[in-house]
């Protein structure tokens, strides 16, 4: 009996505590990035494309239409490995339980090297990078976490100096984001 009361009091707690935070007008959230896709180096007329990872992390501000978010993202593929500082500004449709939208980011890719060959590195150009997002956030009930996943391309021009040569970089992936609401 004991044990039955004590279960009652708890899912009541957690829906109560998670039922607190759904009326809220602005959600705080930090949370983590994981993405897998392809990158392509536009260098003169020679393109390059091969498998490339990001891992990152978000801290944002979630407004019913709206969500505004700083990201750090760290890039790398085997030509290259870079970072990125990102301001996004996502625009979302207000479903119950799943989210479409559409974000862009704008930022300063910094601290990379590109692989010119297996003996010789050069250090990427820090520069405005640009990014656009669009994907699907799932509310998980009861808990304080959302999930996106999303479809993102990457665009980095004159990411590296050789010679006169500056290639951009397009990294294009899907990923999975994991947000805490505070």
């Amino acid at each position: 009996m004991k044990l039955k009361y004590a279960t009652v009091l708890t899912v009541a707690g957690s829906l109560i505590s998670g039922a607190a935070n759904a009326d809220a007008l602005i959600d705080v959230y930090a949370g983590a990035t994981i993405g897998v896709g392809a990158a392509t180096v536009f260098e003169n007329k020679h393109n390059s494309t091969d498998t490339a990872h990001s891992y990152g992390a978000v801290l944002g501000m979630d407004v019913p239409l709206v969500r505004i978010e700083l990201e750090y993202d760290y890039l790398n593929n085997k030509e290259y490995d870079m970072q990125l500082g990102m301001i996004n500004l996502y625009g979302k449709l207000p479903t119950t339980v799943v989210h479409p939208y559409l974000g862009v980011g704008v930022g300063t890719a910094f601290d990379g090297a590109v692989n010119i060959t297996p003996d010789a590195t050069v250090k990427t150009n820090s520069g405005t990078a640009y990014q656009a997002m669009i994907g699907l956030t799932f509310d998980l009930p009861v808990l304080p976490f959302k999930v996106d996943t999303e479809g993102r391309a990457i665009y980095v021009p004159n990411f590296y100096t050789i010679a006169d040569t500056n290639p951009d970089l397009l990294q294009y992936e899907l990923r999975v984001k994991l947000r805490y609401i505070f």
